[in-house]
């Protein structure tokens, strides 16, 4: 039984770290989660939750800070959930992540692999293209507190483009000029919910306004008013969003101006994106990640390789240059057709796409008498569900490569893997998302034979 006491001060050592990026410390044998700590430093923490498993603390004064502490540049910080780590240099950020990765491995995956390299991001502001705004009752735009839906206004968040925040700012204005009220969650009234943006590399802006019912005649004066605040917007776009709870973009899409889609390039293509496509927020580093990810999957020779969860045919794309044929599967029919027409764009005619989930993907292959030299995988944070990682090994690739946003949804799935056969040997991090505590992760896995030896497929023939 635990002996901390809620609001009671306790001095301790940071020793190291959650997953979350708060520091942890170990008080009368109890571990206890510190925000905004630094392994290293000693702190007087206030205890205001405690649990049988663990307690929960707040920094009330650092007594030894750490050198990797500075001074965070916003103003939101840290009431703002959208960054975790403004109070270290980047330097110890990329420390943090690293040693996520290879713990998640150890503790949840129970295997002895290791991160060989964190590749950090030139540019730690800026970098993400796709921004999710949240709306309070008064119309001001903002992002979530912490663990919360309570709404934290920000004028300009440091992650976006400036003309994404001029968007959502524009939008906000006009719904209140127009006595449009903010949807409210609990009770299900209102209409304006979100304000989705994505940015090209060449500054180009697709805005779509998620709400819950139409702006009837005064629809065409929203196209107007989002286009007079940011001229270099291309589309604007209706989600009537009529569904219960929090999800962001469900329904019906009405382009209401200009262009359905935004166009971008990635690894020297061109893509044409809806806004349910998915897309990677961070292209400068989504370019190195895909890079190995073609390393992992299609060597010399290789002449099938299948994207799982492909999305816009991003990574598909980057394949087909290394592979002599690659099969998509998407399951967003929106995204399916993006990535069938990207394709066509680019002159790729080795690529095609499947409007399929994981299982149907592999029905479909083995009808034709196909089987894959390599499997991609690209889930959500969720991760993959036990029924596609039995289908992905019915298929018997030589190789998978798994890609992943949530090392420790990661490590769950490479632990199923490991039991049906296939050996992680080689593990890649990129920081995509700088100043939040998220880290993207490529893996190798290479399917073992009967002598526990690898196959790489060459030589081999079906029985």
């Amino acid at each position: 039984m635990s002996t901390l006491k809620k609001n009671e001060i306790y001095p301790c050592e940071i020793s190291t770290w959650s997953s979350d990026g708060a520091g942890v410390a170990h008080i009368d044998g109890q571990a206890v989660f510190i925000p905004g700590a630094i392994p290293g430093e000693t702190w007087d923490v206030r205890i205001v939750k405690v649990r049988a498993s663990a307690a929960f603390g707040k920094g009330e004064r650092c007594l030894r800070p750490s050198d990797a502490r500075i001074a965070p540049d916003c103003p939101a910080y840290p009431r703002c959930g959208g960054c975790a780590l403004r109070h270290m240099t980047y330097e110890k950020e990329l420390e943090f992540k690293r040693t996520r990765a290879d713990e998640a491995y150890r503790r949840i995956g129970g295997l002895e692999l290791r991160v060989s390299a964190i590749v950090g991001a030139p540019e730690t502001q800026g970098y993400r293209n796709k921004g999710i705004y949240a709306v309070d009752s008064a119309l001001r735009h903002g992002f979530f507190r912490p663990r919360s839906h309570d709404v934290i206004p920000i004028e300009r968040c440091l992650l976006l483009s400036p003309a994404a925040d001029r968007a959502a700012r524009a939008v906000c204005e006009f719904c209140l000029e127009n006595g449009i009220p903010a949807y409210d969650e609990a009770t299900g009234a209102g209409t304006l919910r979100h304000i989705f943006t994505r940015t090209a590399r060449d500054g180009a802006l697709q805005v779509t306004v998620v709400a819950a019912g139409g702006f009837g005649a005064k629809t065409g004066a929203l196209a107007e008013a989002v286009r007079r605040a940011c001229p270099e917007t291309v589309g604007v776009i209706l989600n009537v969003n009529k569904t219960a709870g929090n999800t962001v973009l469900a329904g019906e899409f009405y382009t209401i101006w200009g262009s359905d889609t935004l166009r971008d390039t990635l690894c020297g293509a061109e893509f044409d994106l809806s806004p349910r496509s998915f897309y990677q927020v961070n292209a400068l580093q989504a370019e190195r990640l895909y890079a190995k990810a073609l390393e992992f999957a299609a060597p010399e020779g290789t002449q099938l390789v299948l994207d799982l969860y492909c999305g816009a045919g991003t990574i598909s794309l980057c394949l087909a240059r290394g592979a002599k044929q690659v099969i998509g599967a998407e399951i967003v029919p929106a995204a399916v057709e993006n990535a069938r027409a990207n394709a066509l764009r680019n002159g790729l005619h080795n690529v095609e796409f499947l409007c399929a989930d994981a299982g149907e993907a592999a029905a479909e292959l083995a009808r034709r008498g196909l089987h894959p030299d390599a499997v991609v995988l690209d889930p959500p944070r969720k991760g993959l569900s036990e029924a596609v990682i039995d289908a992905v090994c019915a298929m018997a690739p030589a190789r998978i490569v798994y890609v992943s946003c949530d090392v420790g949804t990661q490590a769950r799935d490479l632990k199923r893997f490991a039991a049906l056969g296939y050996a992680a040997d080689a593990a890649v991090a990129y920081d995509l998302f700088p100043r939040t505590a998220h880290v993207e992760c490529v893996v190798r896995l290479t399917r073992q034979i009967a002598d526990g030896a690898s196959s790489n497929r060459e030589g081999e023939r079906e029985p």
